[in-house]
């Protein structure tokens, strides 16, 4: 009980910090639109998938359009805490890797959100439109009034945490229900993109993002394996020292 209320606490502190550090600044948006329209251009030269494609083709489907906002405004928490509720239970031995995992990849997407990056939908002239607005769901409001910053579009943090529960899900269990994990990624992809949020690019730097805090998570464990019996063996040499030692 004590380890669960532990963790509890843990992933409580982190979101805080989360929830509290992702609205501010509010405001500043210097480069913000010139760096949005250069990934547009970037993303068009490597023939990404079109973001705009995509919104006017949900644009078309008020229904779907609907539910794809719905999944994008308030999956991406609960779905989290599920996963991580899961692995304590069921994978209790995965948990700390990926809870790691999750902290470092959070911290990373929030000292990446101080580059100012403006989403698709904040950029009217290359034809995108604020979605969610439209159907009545504003989900920020407007600029520096809203519940989160607006111009921290890279990376995607929607993304980068259907990301963690999508390679957690599948590396931890041989269930054919693990296939959940890439269905929420896939779902978590289409709905950042269709609704205007985010770039594709904003997408795979947070699933790039994922892999360096598992690597680094890796080479932290790697180390602190490889310390320990190194702090074992030079107690022990002390140990001997001191008994050896005339009286």
């Amino acid at each position: 009980v004590a380890g669960f209320t532990q963790e509890v606490a843990l992933i409580s502190f982190l979101y805080m910090v989360w929830r509290l550090a992702r609205q501010l600044p509010l405001v500043h948006e210097e480069g913000a639109y010139d760096r949005g329209r250069w990934i547009w251009d970037v993303q068009r030269w490597l023939h990404l998938p079109s973001e705009l494609s995509m919104e006017r083709w949900l644009e078309r489907h008020e229904t779907l359009a609907h539910w794809t906002v719905t999944y994008y405004a308030t999956v991406h928490v609960p779905s989290l805490l599920l996963f991580l509720l899961w692995l304590w239970v069921r994978h209790r031995d995965q948990y700390p890797r990926w809870r790691n995992a999750l902290a470092i990849t959070t911290g990373f997407c929030l000292f990446l959100r101080f580059i100012r990056v403006a989403p698709p939908r904040l950029l009217p002239e290359l034809g995108f439109v604020d979605l969610p607005a439209e159907l009545g769901r504003d989900i920020y409001g407007p600029l520096g009034t809203g519940a989160s910053d607006q111009f921290a579009a890279m990376p995607s943090i929607h993304v980068a945490w259907a990301a963690i529960v999508c390679f957690g899900i599948f590396t931890s269990t041989r269930s054919r229900w693990r296939w959940i994990g890439p269905i929420h990624l896939a779902l978590t992809f289409w709905a950042v993109m269709a609704t205007a949020n985010h770039w594709w690019l904003d997408g795979i730097v947070a699933v790039a993002l994922v892999g360096l805090s598992l690597w680094i998570d890796d080479v932290v464990r790697a180390w602190a394996a490889r310390r320990g019996p190194e702090r074992d063996d030079a107690r022990l040499s002390e140990g001997g020292r001191k008994r050896r030692a005339p009286a």
